[in-house]
């Protein structure tokens, strides 16, 4: 019995699998995660659909599903992409001497993110399916991220005599992360409260919070 030939080779799976344009094909899923980001702030997580994500993409369904099985996996796909821009963010101020002002920019650069004014209504989206592992877990894995990222040039610019010392690296670190969250979640849950507006208050809340040693009452001395 004479065996019949498969429709695709092994060689012509292989040839067609190298013509695709690995930057084309992130720039595609990008353009995806944007526009899956826009619907989910303007319309909470359970009312997108991925229709609607692919309307606002400009894109057929069939692109949709060849990039992300689910709307969950968008979703996670964008949490996923905020914590590889972290970590990449915290890998480029590698070799720099100025501890305490890699810490200024990070709070520049934590602003510059939630003025962006989907945010808000990301955030909110996020909330309402935090308690799903799957995405417990991808904002745990953001979370290791940042303090990871900080710990280091915290425990630094202690070394270096720039910021205050009675408090370890760690609880200083949680600290940060506490005044930056507790942003989000503001931002998220008051229309009033902008990144725009209370940005300088952030940065003057954590100068405070970094720069002054403690008094002996455990206060810190205002300026």
């Amino acid at each position: 019995m004479v065996k019949s030939e498969p429709i695709w080779s092994k060689k012509e799976v292989t040839r067609v699998a190298r013509t695709v344009d690995p930057a084309r094909h992130a720039a595609r899923r990008l353009r995806i995660i944007d526009a899956a980001l826009t619907r989910f702030a303007a319309d909470g997580y359970e009312a997108t659909t991925t229709a609607a994500i692919c309307a606002e993409a400009r894109i057929g369904s069939g692109t949709f599903f060849h990039y992300f099985p689910t709307k969950a996996d968008v979703l996670l796909g964008i949490l996923e992409l905020g914590t590889a821009e972290t970590t990449a963010w915290f890998d480029e101020q590698s070799g720099r001497e100025d501890a305490v002002g890699v810490l200024r920019d990070w709070i520049d650069q934590t602003i510059e993110d939630f003025s962006d004014r989907r945010m808000a209504g990301f955030v909110r989206a996020v909330g309402a399916v935090m308690s799903r592992p799957e995405f417990a877990a991808a904002l745990a894995a953001d979370d290791r991220a940042t303090q990871t990222g900080l710990l280091g040039w915290v425990e630094l610019a202690q070394q270096q005599g720039s910021i205050r010392t009675d408090l370890t690296a760690a609880r200083l670190t949680s600290w940060l992360t506490v005044l930056t969250d507790g942003f989000a979640d503001r931002i998220a849950t008051d229309d009033g409260f902008t990144a725009g507006a209370e940005g300088p208050v952030l940065r003057d809340a954590v100068h405070r919070l970094l720069g002054p040693e403690a008094d002996e009452s455990g206060d810190v001395p205002l300026r």
